[in-house]
Parts: structure tokens; sequence; C-alpha cells
């Protein structure tokens, strides 16, 4: 045995060559061949010290032959086509595939498509035919916000490598909307739900295969539908147009319901509308009808109103006046309740506010003397709370209302800017000062009346004026209006009915007195006025003016005198079971102090009074 010579290839022995003698024939030399399936082949020489002859060593021969590792191998290398070399091999694809990284594996490139239609179908690669194995497709559905993916999908459209018995997918198919995902899905038949919404605008669509076992894949419908907004329920509200179902773009208007209201900011408005959102909520949603408020009732004069729980819709609150001096011109009219339109409201005024008007012809001290006024009985102003003081010339007038004095026309004929006082009993100018002081502000006469030298007048017809006050009366104990007569027949006074007349003028003693001076007297047939004569013997009373719009009362020394012009002839109004006074007459002229007087009848001047009155009444102020 000689030296062995190792031949290894691959990191594999392939065998041993060792003692064996050459032949002295070099033509009879043992030749071996072997091939090593290896591009790698190492050769082992190893000697020792025991050689007894000397050897010649051995020569071997080798040759590099190609390997084909497409097909010497048992699985091929590619996952399509391979390509053998001398010294290699590469992979190739089919038309439409692409080699992957690993330059082995061949895929589809069937990422990227994005659709924006709101209507559309989706298919896996070469449907119905198989799918690429060893793929990953990607596709996007963008639609408008305000439109949701909607995913209809047939079961029989669905054939996809079926789930291994741990039930992973090896081919699947994904959708993935916003946070939600729906899937993987595999197997023969969709095994999900045949319609999918999505909640979204954008749908992502991942399509997963592996290298073994294609099938035809799927396909699918879609279309975007509107984002749903909730009917919300707004209180104290409805909404038009009134639908099932409301969704993007929808406009509704909300109208707030009687008595509720919007307010945006310090603006109110009884509507607002509101818009469905990409996002499927309402704009304007933070938005409330709430209860209108009314705000705190505004006050009257000569009055007060009570202050209510609350001011809002429905709330309820009541004016009342300063009673015994005033009261509601309107039955009624005292209750208020807070109405949708933001206003107190009336059942019988509306929105108008109650008015006080003075109460008329009740003294606050019933007159009880029986003596005549010339030269008569000092009285109080309570009993004749309607006396007005005419300064200059000095006369008197009767207050029918808190802005307007009732006179003779005489009185103001020559002085359209008369000083007055109201509320004292006596004229001192000190104690006018406890009183009211009257500014006139406009002075209107019967236009009957007759203007001439007062010396030679004899005709006292339309002797009747009325004097627009500046300023309201302040009414009270010592101040209040007499009443106006009606216009029926039982304010004409018949002979004997009694009248109640005050002033400070002339007595049988004295030019004027500075106390306030009262009496009553009776009505008299008018022939008794004609038939007194003056003191002038040259004047008779034929000469003086007698007609229908006169009253002649007096008699028995009962009567007024010179400073007592204008002043009211007060009888008791018909019908009334409280003492209650009207202005029968006004003061007018007398043939002699103490006998008989002629009184202006204010019954036949009613409609001159109150169209005058009307027609200059101050404007209301809003």
């Amino acid at each position: 045995m000689g030296t062995p010579v190792q031949i290894k290839s691959g990191g594999r022995e392939e065998g041993k060559l060792c003692g064996q003698k050459t032949s002295k024939n070099p033509k009879s030399a043992v030749v071996e061949e072997f091939q090593v399936p290896y591009n790698k082949l190492q050769v082992i020489f190893t000697s020792d010290f025991s050689n007894e002859e000397r050897f010649t060593g051995f020569a071997a021969y080798y040759v590099a032959v190609d390997v084909n590792e497409c097909t010497d191998f048992a699985d091929s290398p590619c996952s399509h086509f391979c390509n053998n070399y001398i010294g290699g091999y590469f992979c190739s694809c089919p038309p439409e595939y692409f080699l992957h990284e690993d330059k082995k594996n061949c895929g589809v490139n069937c990422s990227g498509d994005v659709f924006t239609t709101l209507i559309g179908e989706v298919a896996s690669p070469n449907y119905p035919n198989p799918y690429p194995e060893n793929s990953r497709c990607d596709y996007q559905i963008l639609l408008e916000e305000g439109f949701q993916v909607v995913v209809t999908m047939r079961r029989e459209d669905f054939d996809v490598e079926p789930a291994d018995s741990g039930g992973h997918c090896p081919d699947s198919l994904i959708f993935v909307a916003g946070n939600q995902q729906f899937g993987p899905y595999c197997g023969n038949g969709f095994p999900g739900p045949l319609t999918i919404e999505t909640k979204s605008n954008a749908l992502n669509i991942i399509f997963q295969t592996d290298e073994t076992e294609q099938k035809k894949g799927w396909k699918f419908r879609y279309h975007g539908d509107p984002i749903p907004c909730p009917k919300e329920v707004t209180a104290n509200s409805f909404w038009e147009p009134e639908k099932a179902k409301y969704v993007f773009k929808d406009v509704v208007k909300i109208t707030c319901l009687d008595g509720f209201e919007v307010v945006q900011g310090t603006v109110g408005s009884t509507s607002f509308y509101s818009t469905c959102q990409s996002n499927g909520k309402w704009s304007n949603s933070k938005l409330r009808c709430q209860p209108v408020d009314c705000g705190s009732p505004e006050p009257i004069p000569h009055g007060k109103v009570e202050d209510p729980e609350h001011t809002l819709f429905g709330s309820v609150t009541r004016y009342s006046c300063e009673q015994p001096y005033y009261y509601m011109e309107t039955d009624g009219s005292e209750e208020y309740r807070c109405a949708g339109n933001g206003s107190w409201v009336n059942e019988l005024l509306g929105a108008e506010l109650p008015k006080c008007v003075p109460v008329c012809g009740i003294p606050s001290e019933p007159f009880k003397g029986m003596q005549r006024i010339f030269g008569g009985i000092i009285t109080k102003i309570e009993s004749f709370p309607w006396q007005v003081f005419f300064q200059n010339p000095r006369a008197g007038g009767a207050l029918i209302d808190e802005q307007w004095v009732l006179t003779a026309a005489h009185v103001v004929e020559g002085n359209r800017e008369p000083v007055m006082y109201v509320g004292s009993s006596s004229v001192v100018t000190s104690h006018l000062a406890n009183g009211q002081m009257l500014t006139a502000e406009r002075v209107f006469i019967h236009p009957g009346w007759e203007e001439q030298d007062a010396s030679e007048r004899k005709n006292f017809d339309n002797d009747i004026a009325l004097v627009r006050l500046k300023d309201p009366v302040k009414m009270g104990p010592t101040v209040s209006p007499i009443c106006l007569p009606g216009t029926s027949s039982d304010y004409d006074p018949s002979v004997g009915d009694l009248g109640l007349i005050s002033g400070w003028g002339r007595t049988n003693t004295k030019d004027h007195v500075v106390k306030l001076r009262g009496a009553k007297l009776p009505v008299a047939p008018s022939d008794k006025c004609q038939e007194i004569k003056g003191t002038n013997p040259r004047i008779g009373t034929s000469s003086f003016v007698f007609t229908d719009n006169m009253i002649c009362a007096g008699g028995r020394g009962v009567d007024s005198c010179n400073g007592d012009s204008g002043g009211a002839f007060a009888m008791q109004v018909p019908n009334e079971e409280t003492p209650k006074f009207y202005v029968a007459g006004l003061v007018s002229w007398g043939p002699q102090c103490g006998t008989y007087g002629i009184y202006t009848r204010v019954k036949n001047y009613i409609d001159w009074i109150r169209e005058t009155m009307q027609q200059n009444s101050a404007p209301s102020v809003d």
C-alpha cells in the first residue's frame, strides 16, 4: 500500500487512491474518471516517511463541465421561467409580471389604481381567469367628502384559495376604511356580508396571494351613498322639509314654536337653517330654541306693575292704578302675558299699555253748606278738587282732564297765556306754593264766540273755551277732574235741581276773597234770568242775548259773581249710587250779583270739547 490521495468536493469525501504501482508499460496505465456535481473540488495528497522506494507521485487532469441549474435540480430556482447559461442562470417573468428583488419570484404590478367615480366595479387581475400568484394588489376608492363607499358583492363572484386547517387565508381580500377593517376573506363564495357600508369616503382594497393554487379571483360593485345625518329632536321646534332620512348637503329650516326664539349674540330670531355636513353632523347644532324673554314690563304713569316670577314666555303680570285718584281706562286691561313675539300682551289692548286716568267728579270731602257763594260759606279745596284759580284776570275754571282746563271764553279771550293754580284752598301767594301751578300751552276758544269790548258785551252765547296744559296735573286728595256730561237727556238739568258752585269771586262785602267759598243753588227757569235788571237802570235785560246754550240758576240770594267766571256749575251724575259730579255749566254772566246767574250749558258743546281734545292731544311716546 502506498500513500493515499484523498479527494473532496463540496465538503463531501469522494474517495481515496493509494498503493498501486503503475505498469512499466505506460500504455497499460490505469485511468479512472468520475464527475463531481459541484463547482469546487479539493484534492489532498499526504505522504509519510516509510517510502521504501522512490515513487514518482501522480498526475490527474480535470475539465469544467457546465451545470444546468434549471433542470439538474429537483426544484426550479425560478417561480416562472428559468434561463440557463454557461456558468449560471437567470429568472424571467411573463408579460405584465415583474421580477421581485430576490430575482427569482415574479409578481403582478396591480397597485396604485384610484377609483373616484360615484359608481364603479373593481376586480382581481385577470378575472375571471386565475389571478397571479405571489402578488399584492393595492387599490383605493376615493369619493367626494360627504359620501360613504358602499360595497356590493355576489357570492358567486368570489373564488379565492381557501383557508388552511388553522383558519389562515393563504390568499386574501381585505377592505380598510379609516380605523375599520373588513376581512380577510377567502374561499369559494364570499363569506362576508353582501353589502358593506364603510361609513367613509375612502376605501383601501388589499389583495395578497402566495405561490400556490391560483383561483379565478373576485369582482364587486361599489357606489357612493351620501353620508346620513341623524334627525335630531330639537326641543320646541319643527323641521322643514320633513323627511324620513336626511343625507349630505340636505338643508333644513328649523322654526321655533310660538313663544321660543334662537338667540345669536344679542339678536333673536324665530328660525335658523342647518346643513347636513360631510362628517354626518349638522351645522349650527349648538343653536337651540329657548323661551322668549319679554324683559321687565314697562311702568305706566300713575300706576304700578307687579314683579313677575320670571319674564319668559307665558309669565303673567298685572298693572294697577294709584287709587282712589286713578282708575284703569279699560276694564279687563290689568293682566298682561308674555307673548311669543316678546311683548307683554293684554287680551283687549294687545301690546298697548294700559292707561290710568283720573277719577272724575268725586271729592274727597263732600260739600255740605247751603249758603250762597255771594258772601257764602268758606270751604275746602277737597270739596271742589276740580276748581282752577286763574290769577289774572281773577277767574275760575274746571279741571276736566290731567292736561285740560274748561273755562269761559271771556276769561281767556284777552289772555292766551293765563297763570293757573290747583290744589290750594287759599289763593294767598305764599299758600299757592302748596298747590300746583299750571302753564298753558294753547288756548282754544269756541269758534261761535264773538269777541267784543267787555264793557259793551251783551252776547255771551258760546261762552266756552279749553286750555291745553304743557304738563299733566298730578291727582290727589286736593286735585281731581270733574266729569263731562253725557249726551243723553238725563244730563238736561230740570228746574229745581241743585248744583254746586265755588270760587274766589266777589261777595256782598268784598270785591274778592282769598279763601275758597262754595254754595248750592237750584236750576231756575230761563225767564227768571231775563226778568232781572242790572244795577245800571239804563241797561235792561232785554238788551242781552239769551239762547238754549245757557242755564239759569240761583235765586233767593244764592249766586255767583265777578271773579267766579269760568268755574263749574257741578251737578250730580244721574243714576250713580256714590255722589259723583259732572260739569253741567260754566259761570258766564249775570244781570246782577246775588240774584240769578247765567251758566254756559256744557252738554251742548260736548262734541266740540271731545274733538278738540282728541285732535290736540300729545302724541304717544314710543
